[in-house]
């Protein structure tokens, strides 16, 4: 099974896209493995860089706990 990332020629990840990085965590917030996501190890660990430096900044939570609830 091919990269979604390699199959749109997506050079970079932007941690900023948070809609998209949710794609690749768990419900627990985990980084999700390569094997579940389908991404060569490129993009997984772009994918991995850009959701660590996006709880960095506050934009994705690190654990389920931290979410807001409605």
């Amino acid at each position: 099974m091919p990269c979604i990332c390699c199959q749109e020629k997506i050079n970079h990840v932007d941690y900023k896209k948070t809609d998209i990085l949710r794609k690749f965590v768990s419900g627990q917030f985990k980084v999700s493995s390569s094997a579940r996501t389908g991404l060569c190890q490129k993009h997984q660990r772009m994918v991995a860089n850009a959701v660590k430096l996006a709880r960095y900044m506050a934009l994705m939570p690190y654990t389920k706990g931290q979410t807001i609830k409605k």
